[in-house]
């Protein structure tokens, strides 16, 4: 019998605030232990939290860049646990009335675009982080509080790799939003996962077990190749899988159960007394809509179909967005129509971000405009310059920010196309070089391009390449 897996992920993503959920303490990564601590994050008695407007900002902004629906009643409730981490001993989330439903991400996976639906992002507060020691544990409460986003999606993820796919994809949506950093090295992005196997074809889903607080995404991928084929075989032995809660070993790369899964009314929610429900008006979300951006996969269809970029070139300017604006602008300046877009993105990609990073100069400090390359680019078709001219007046822009023409003129870099010249060249080559010559008389075609390579040497870079090649061949068949 064939099995067949379902996963669904919930990714708690912390928020880019300033200050925490509920108050005004610092949400700020590496402070010393407990030092972004207020009576409101460390639950005393008689305080009360007030929400922090640009996490619920943030929230609807995110519903707004998954696709979903933004309910015009939200609330938020109490949900009761007793860990060390969790100060209050019950953390104030959304239960029955998130902030937003129903949307969903595209990406590409293995070739085409696949679809995640998301059930809803609703607004919470992080926990504190357990620190052990040797012989005794502390709880730092400086996360305690800061605002947090769980990303629930619906179960329509098939493969480890197509989790690890949908997360990369989200998280690009995140920092593309200005949502958050994303930054998991500082736990800014933890994901449950929700993994069942059953028959394929059988319409009723298999026993739901939850791999808790993956803190990578390749532990998500790790952590799903190991389960998947763990519950297949207890299945096919004729075991029971049951509803439990497993952490992820990543010493010995498997799975252990930790506990028998909850139910919801294990939590005992109920709404929060101390918060008004939120009800976003029309200008508000007016507001917030102005902040939605261009998403990773609509930028790199566009940048394909527009300019008719290549995948990875469209992905580079993706991947880079200040690098990919400057190619936009450069393209925008052309002034005739047949604009050689791919030849704009080739310098973009492979001259300039090289220059950038080796002069470690930001690209809001270029000294020429975005203009600048396409000039070059039409000196270079014209044939006024060879592309190898070509590359030393970009050293030169780049330093000096003088235009190319300016530069070509200044330093008499013009390409020569005068026959008469370049026979002459070609005649001093071939009679400095007569075994190369005989090798191409004999049928070794390759000879031809060392004495290319000569020509090019004695003019200084300067000659036609193309009429080079031409005289030469005349030359020596003659």
């Amino acid at each position: 019998m064939e099995y067949e897996v379902v996963i669904g992920l919930e990714t708690h993503v912390q928020l880019k605030t300033r200050s925490k959920m509920w108050c005004g303490c610092a949400n700020h990564f590496g402070s010393p232990p407990n030092t972004n601590v207020c009576p409101v994050c460390l639950g005393l008695p008689g305080v009360l939290p007030v929400a922090n407007e640009e996490a619920l900002r943030l929230t609807t902004l995110t519903g707004y860049l998954l696709n979903c629906a933004i309910p015009p009643y939200a609330k938020f409730d109490r949900k009761n646990y007793f860990y060390p981490d969790m100060p209050k001993n019950y953390q104030i989330t959304q239960y029955d009335k998130p902030s937003t439903a129903n949307g969903y991400v595209d990406f590409e996976f293995e070739g085409s675009l696949s679809r995640v639906r998301i059930t809803r992002a609703h607004l919470e507060e992080d926990v504190g982080k357990n620190i052990h020691f040797d012989r005794n544990s502390g709880v730092d409460f400086n996360r305690a509080g800061v605002p947090l986003m769980e990303i629930v999606s619906e179960p329509d993820i098939s493969s480890a790799d197509m989790a690890y796919e949908y997360l990369n994809a989200l998280k690009d949506i995140l920092v593309y939003g200005s949502i958050s950093d994303c930054d998991m090295e500082k736990g800014m992005v933890r994901c449950d996962v929700n993994v069942s196997v059953r028959p394929r074809g059988q319409k009723e889903l298999g026993a739901k077990i939850e791999i808790k607080n993956m803190n990578s995404f390749s532990g998500v991928r790790k952590a799903l190749e190991y389960e998947i084929p763990r519950q297949i075989e207890v299945v096919k032995q004729g075991g029971k899988l049951i509803q439990s809660t497993r952490r992820w070993d990543d010493a010995t790369a498997s799975t252990e159960e930790m506990r028998t899964k909850e139910h919801a009314h294990d939590y005992r929610y109920f709404p929060e007394p101390d918060l008004m429900p939120f009800q976003p008006t029309e200008a508000w979300l007016e507001e917030v809509s102005k902040r939605v951006v261009e998403l990773p996969l609509a930028r790199k269809q566009r940048f394909m179909r527009d300019y008719q970029l290549p995948a990875p070139d469209a992905q580079t300017f993706v991947w880079d967005v200040p690098l990919g604006d400057f190619f936009e602008s450069a393209v925008k300046a052309a002034k005739a129509p047949g604009l050689n877009t791919k030849s704009a993105a080739n310098w973009i990609i492979n001259n300039l971000r090289a220059k950038l990073t080796e002069s470690q100069t930001a690209l809001a400090d270029l000294k020429f405009k975005p203009a600048a390359i396409l000039e070059l680019i039409e000196l270079v078709d014209s044939g006024k310059i060879s592309n190898k001219i070509a590359q030393d007046v970009f050293a030169e822009m780049f330093v000096s920010g003088e235009g190319p023409s300016k530069i070509v003129e200044k330093k008499g870099l013009a390409q020569v196309s005068d026959t008469g010249a370049i026979e002459k060249y070609c005649d001093d080559a071939i009679a400095a070089n007569p075994g190369p010559a005989a090798d191409f008389k004999a049928g070794k075609v390759a000879a031809l391009n060392f004495l290319k390579g000569q020509v090019m040497k004695l003019s200084k870079g300067k000659a036609n390449p193309a009429l080079v090649g031409e005289i030469l061949e005349k030359k020596l068949k003659a």
